[in-house]
C-alpha cells in the first residue's frame, strides 16, 4: 500500500548524497583543484552531468523492473546475461564498495587520532561507527532513513558554511594571494574530469530503497538529481574558498586536503570541524554502502547468482546476513589498509574502472530493452531517445580511458583491471554452469528475473534440481 511507505524525496536525496559525498571525495576534490584551480569546476559540472544522465538511465531501468532488490544485477541479467551480471557486480560494486568504505573509515580513523590525540588506538574510531551502523541497519529501512538524513544533512550544511567562509574571506586565518587558474591547458582541464568523476559516484544507491518510497516514479530519480546537483553547488563553492586560504600546491601535496583547508581558514577550530565533517562523511558513506550493497546481495541470492543464505531476512525484512557480512568485511579492509593506504588507494582506483564499466554496462541495458521491448510499460522514460545513454557510454568511456593523467599509473591500472575480469568471467562461467544450469551467455527474460524477487521460485528451481 502506497501510504504504507514510510520514505519521501527527502529520504532519496540524504541516501544520494550519502554514497556520493566520501572522504575520499574531499581529497579528490582538493588535488583536482590543486592541478588546475577555480577550472576545476568546469569538469565537475560535466562530471555532474554525466552521473545525472546515468540516474535517469537507471531510473528507467526501475521503472521496467519496479521492485526488484538488486537493482542493476537483475536489470543485466535481463539485458545481457549472467556472466556480464556476476562480472561487473562482483567487481564493480561488491569488491570496489567493500574496499574503498574500508579505506574511507582507515582514513576517517587517522583523522581522529590526529585531530584529538586521544590515548586510544586510532582503530577504535573505525570498530564504533561500524557497530553503529550495523545496528541502525539491522532495525530496518526507517532507522537507516532516520541516520541517512541526519548525516547527509549535518554534512551539507557544514561543507556549505565551511565553503562561503572561504568564498568571503570569513576565516580567522590570514589569505592567501595566488592566481585563480594555474593550468588552462584545454586537454588538461577535460582530463581532469576523470578526477571529478569519483565526486559524484554513487547515488544509484537510492534505488534499492524505491521500494520503500511514496510516489517512486517522481521521487527516485527527481532526488537523485536533486542530490548531485547539490553536492555540486557545495563542492563548487569549496573550490573558490580553497582559492582564498590554501595554496593550490599544498592541495595537490596533501594527503587530507579538507582537514588542511579547516586548518588554514580557522586554525584549530576548522581543524576539528573538518574531522568532524570527515566523520559525518564516513558515517554516511558506510551506511549507504551497508544497505546498498546487502539489499544487491539480496537480489543477487534470489537470482542465485550469490549464495542462496544472503537472502535471509530479520523480522525487520532486513537481509541481516548481507549487513553483516559488509559490516565486517569493511572493518577487516579498514585494518589492513592502516598500514597500506597507498596500495589499496591505488586498488581503489582500478574498483572505480569497474564501477565505470557497469554505468555503461546500465546504458547499453537500457538501449537493448528499448530495442527488445519497445511497448513495455514504463511510468518513466530518460528523455530524448537514444541521445542521452549513448552520450553517457561515451563520456563514461572517456573516464576509463582517462583515470589517471599518469601515463604508467594509467597503464597499470588498465592491466591490473583486464587481469582481475578475466579471473572474475573464469569464476562467472563456473559458478553459472555448476549451480545455475542455464546458458553462459544468454539473457534471462525480464519476467523470470522478476519472479525471482519470490521465494518459492527459488525453492522450486532447487526442488527440482535445476539450481544448487
Amino acid at each position: 500500500m502506497e501510504d504504507e511507505k514510510k520514505l519521501g524525496l527527502r529520504n532519496v536525496v540524504s541516501v544520494s548524497v550519502g554514497l556520493v559525498i566520501a572522504t575520499s571525495s574531499l581529497v579528490q576534490l582538493g588535488q583536482g583543484a590543486g592541478e588546475v584551480g577555480v577550472l576545476f569546476v568546469v569538469p565537475m559540472i560535466i562530471a555532474c552531468i554525466l552521473n545525472m544522465i546515468t540516474m535517469l538511465t537507471m531510473s528507467e531501468l526501475n521503472a521496467l523492473m519496479p521492485d526488484v532488490t538488486g537493482g542493476l544485477a537483475q536489470y543485466t541479467l535481463a539485458g545481457l546475461g549472467p556472466v556480464p551480471t556476476i562480472v561487473l557486480m562482483i567487481g564493480g560494486y561488491m569488491i570496489s564498495n567493500i574496499l574503498s568504505t574500508g579505506v574511507e573509515a582507515s582514513i576517517f580513523s587517522y583523522a581522529m587520532g590526529e585531530v584529538l590525540g586521544l590515548p586510544i588506538p586510532n582503530y577504535f574510531w573505525t570498530v564504533l561507527a561500524s557497530v553503529i551502523i550495523l545496528i541502525a541497519n539491522l532495525r530496518g529501512v526507517d532507522m537507516f532513513a532516520k541516520v541517512q538524513d541526519l548525516v547527509a544533512y549535518l554534512l551539507l550544511g557544514s561543507m556549505l558554511i565551511m565553503g562561503i567562509l572561504g568564498v568571503l574571506k570569513m576565516g580567522t586565518q590570514p589569505t592567501v594571494t595566488q592566481p585563480a587558474v594555474i593550468n588552462g591547458n584545454f586537454k588538461t582541464v577535460v582530463s581532469s574530469t576523470a578526477v571529478a568523476f569519483w565526486l559524484f559516484i554513487g547515488a544509484e544507491y537510492a534505488i534499492p530503497i524505491s521500494k520503500d518510497v511514496k510516489n517512486a516514479k517522481r521521487n527516485v530519480p527527481l532526488g537523485m538529481i536533486i542530490g548531485l546537483g547539490i553536492i555540486c553547488v557545495i563542492q563548487g563553492i569549496m573550490v573558490f574558498g580553497f582559492h582564498n586560504y590554501t595554496l593550490w600546491d599544498d592541495l595537490t601535496s596533501s594527503p587530507a586536503p579538507h582537514l588542511l583547508y579547516g586548518e588554514k581558514l580557522l586554525g584549530k577550530p576548522g581543524q576539528i570541524w573538518m574531522c568532524f565533517v570527515s566523520a559525518l562523511a564516513v558515517v554516511s558513506t558506510q551506511n549507504s554502502t551497508v544497505q546498498g550493497l546487502s539489499s544487491i546481495f539480496a537480489g543477487m541470492s534470489k537470482a542465485n547468482l550469490v549464495p542462496h543464505f544472503f537472502a535471509k531476512t530479520n523480522k525487520k525484512d532486513v537481509p541481516f546476513i548481507g549487513v553483516i557480512f559488509v559490516s565486517v568485511t569493511i572493518m577487516i579492509c579498514a585494518w589492513i589498509s592502516q598500514d597500506s593506504s597507498d596500495s589499496i588507494s591505488f586498488l581503489i582506483l582500478v574498483g572505480s574502472v569497474f564501477w565505470m564499466a557497469s554505468y555503461v554496462c546500465a546504458h547499453i541495458d537500457l538501449l537493448v530493452f528499448r530495442h527488445r521491448l519497445p511497448n513495455a510499460p514504463r511510468n518513466f522514460t530518460v528523455p530524448g531517445g537514444p541521445v542521452l545513454p549513448i552520450i553517457g557510454i561515451a563520456g563514461t568511456l572517456y573516464m576509463i580511458v582517462n583515470i589517471s593523467t599518469d601515463p604508467v599509473e594509467r597503464a597499470k591500472i588498465l592491466i591490473i583491471t583486464g587481469v582481475v575480469l578475466a579471473i572474475l568471467f573464469v569464476y562467472a562461467v563456473i559458478w553459472i554452469k555448476v549451480k545455475m544450469h542455464i546458458p553462459v551467455f544468454k539473457p534471462v527474460p525480464m519476467h523470470e528475473v522478476m519472479a525471482m524477487e519470490n521465494e518459492m521460485y527459488g525453492k522450486i528451481r532447487r526442488k527440482r534440481g535445476n539450481w544448487k
